[in-house]
């Protein structure tokens, strides 16, 4: 037989839960109305104003270019701007690859800027220009030589420029990190040739469209080279294939191909000078 619940003994119980229900209900309401207190006061306190913009990944420019760049300053308001139109102001620059700007904890303002490497200088009027990869020349100079970078030399060809620059883009920095200058020396058959003049005392002579593909195997190139014994620094030419040639004979063939050059301008100058002797002894022995 089943057991009868007196409606007595049920009646606490209900007003127990229902008590229960009711003060849940009010501590929700109390935590959300502070909420909505907190949130007001932060907007309405100085607690949301800018404390700090932080820049990441600046080095053409300083981090206080970027800072005015952005139209941000500190104690405006953290949320008085818009993201995109901040991105938008710094990102107009050449040479800005991207940028990312975030708002960080209550108070702070980080922007990331990805600018565009620098692969080289370019000297112009006695300065360096930096260039970057994207194929610009950037609008800072510094009259000091520089060495975190190759140098530029007889470039008027902008698109052989601009080919060059994404080439040593794609080197690995330990070898970007070996040349010292690079100079443009084309020719009618070969409108890419260039020639690298390396920090270890070496010089390479290579074809622009290729520089990157070979060139990364130029440490291994020269340890093969000095594995052999070799006691004479040179010349490694990957324009075509791979082969070197010591310093003492490019400058031997240079000489006998300069020597052969002169000879004939020295037989001009003596078949010119035997002439005019003829022509005087004549002129002598005309009567008056």
């Amino acid at each position: 037989m089943e057991k009868v619940i007196d409606i007595t003994e049920r009646v606490p119980a209900m007003k127990k839960r229902r008590r229960r229900r009711t003060n849940f209900k009010f501590l929700a309401l109390v935590t959300i109305f502070l909420f909505i207190i907190i949130i007001l006061l932060y907007f309405q306190l100085p607690y949301s104003d800018i404390k700090k913009i932080d820049i990441k990944g600046a080095a053409l420019k300083e981090d206080t270019y970027y800072i005015d760049q952005s139209n941000l300053k500190i104690n405006d308001s953290l949320w008085g701007f818009k993201i995109s139109e901040v991105e938008q102001a710094i990102a107009q620059h050449e040479w800005v690859k991207s940028v990312t700007v975030e708002r960080k904890f209550l108070n702070e303002v980080q922007i990331t800027v990805e600018e565009w490497q620098k692969v080289a200088y370019i000297s112009q009027d006695g300065e360096f220009y930096p260039m970057l990869d994207n194929g610009i020349v950037f609008e800072e100079s510094n009259e000091i030589v520089p060495i975190d970078a190759p140098i530029f030399r007889d470039f008027e060809n902008e698109a052989l420029r601009k080919k060059l620059l994404k080439e040593l883009a794609n080197l690995k920095p330990e070898v970007l990190s070996l040349i010292s200058q690079i100079n443009a020396n084309p020719t009618e058959a070969d409108p890419y040739s260039i020639t690298l003049f390396m920090n270890d005392g070496y010089e390479v002579r290579a074809d622009a469209n290729t520089l990157a593909e070979k060139l990364n195997y130029y440490p291994s190139i020269i340890a093969q080279i000095e594995s052999e014994d070799v006691s004479e620094k040179g010349i490694v030419d990957i324009e075509v294939g791979s082969y070197y040639r010591p310093f003492s004979d490019e400058y031997t063939l240079i000489k006998e191909n300069t020597e052969k050059t002169e000879e004939p301008a020295e037989e001009t100058e003596n078949a010119d000078t035997e002439e005019g002797g003829q022509l005087e002894e004549q002129n002598e022995e005309e009567p008056e």
